[in-house]
């Protein structure tokens, strides 16, 4: 989640299905739907980036960028707001905006932990929902529907039917371990429950667009929700036998899923989430408004 060099950035484009493409660059994966009524976009990584990101767009299509969605507020899928919403608003759950407005220190409530300052006024989406909200356009109807204390407790995630895609947000990432933000009212639970649904209830052909990493399937979402069960199970048999975090920690419980560990979410760091999350450690300053 740090600022890195953006003239170093390159931007590419990968076409997902139907009418909907995905565009990386630094941040969170931004997936877009191109057609005849225009572009809707879903996150923007970071404000260096925005005019960049609005030539590729411009490339593509002479049709206007006619919405934003925010899957969550962490500011490496929110920073092009300000620049984005001069031409078009953003859409995004009520405790996006609220904490946006409000600022604070997203983390696991251990060692992963990030300051983040107010954002300002023109960042803040002007359209927000409590549970969900249909985008009618380019010949399908664009759904975008909240799920409680996953990642955050402002996820959402956005359905294309027609096209058969589906982004996820941060509810599901390929870089390993996943940060969850407890400070920021999200759950290990609320994650595993948001990745099932999608398993579940869509169609096992369906591409599936990671909040970071590659193109995925229902397979690799499966595989996620399996890790995160498990390992939770483990954690949590750990704390009824009365271990301690530095315990865990010393005895490499997690051990079995190495693969997992990264640069960012390492092993030691996602025991302390399922520890925190599981003993019911709790960030202050903020009411959650499922």
């Amino acid at each position: 989640m740090r600022k890195d060099d953006f003239s170093k950035v390159e931007i590419k484009v990968n076409k997902v299905g139907g009418n909907v493409y995905l565009l990386k660059g630094a941040g969170g994966n931004i997936g877009f739907s191109l057609g005849r009524d225009g572009v809707v976009i879903v996150d923007n990584q970071f404000a260096p980036l925005a005019d960049r990101i609005k030539a590729v767009l411009k490339g593509m299509t002479d049709k206007p960028v006619r919405f934003v969605i925010n899957t969550h507020y962490h500011f490496d899928h929110t920073d092009g707001n300000a620049s984005f919403q001069k031409d078009a608003p953003v859409i995004a759950h009520d405790n996006v905006r609220k904490r946006l407005e409000s600022g604070g220190t997203p983390g696991n409530l251990g060692s992963v932990k990030q300051e983040t300052k107010p954002a300002p006024r023109e960042a803040l989406p002007i359209l927000t929902f409590s549970r969900d909200v249909t985008i009618h356009l380019n010949g399908e109807d664009i759904r975008v529907l909240h799920y409680p204390s996953g990642h955050t407790d402002g996820d959402c995630m956005i359905f294309f039917p027609e096209s058969n895609v589906v982004h996820m947000g941060d509810d599901f990432v390929t870089y390993g371990f996943p940060f969850i933000d407890l400070a920021g009212g999200g759950s290990v639970q609320g994650m595993i429950v948001a990745a099932e649904y999608v398993a579940a209830e869509l169609p096992s052909d369906v591409k599936v667009i990671p909040g970071h990493g590659a193109i995925s399937n229902l397979d690799d979402v499966r595989r996620f929700v399996a890790m995160l069960e498990e390992t939770r199970s483990v954690v949590e048999k750990a704390v009824k036998a009365g271990k301690t975090l530095d315990q865990m920690k010393r005895e490499r419980i997690l051990e079995p899923w190495k693969k997992w560990s990264g640069d960012f979410i390492s092993s030691d760091a996602f025991i302390e989430t399922l520890f925190n999350d599981l003993t019911g450690k709790k960030g202050g300053g903020f009411i959650k408004h499922n």
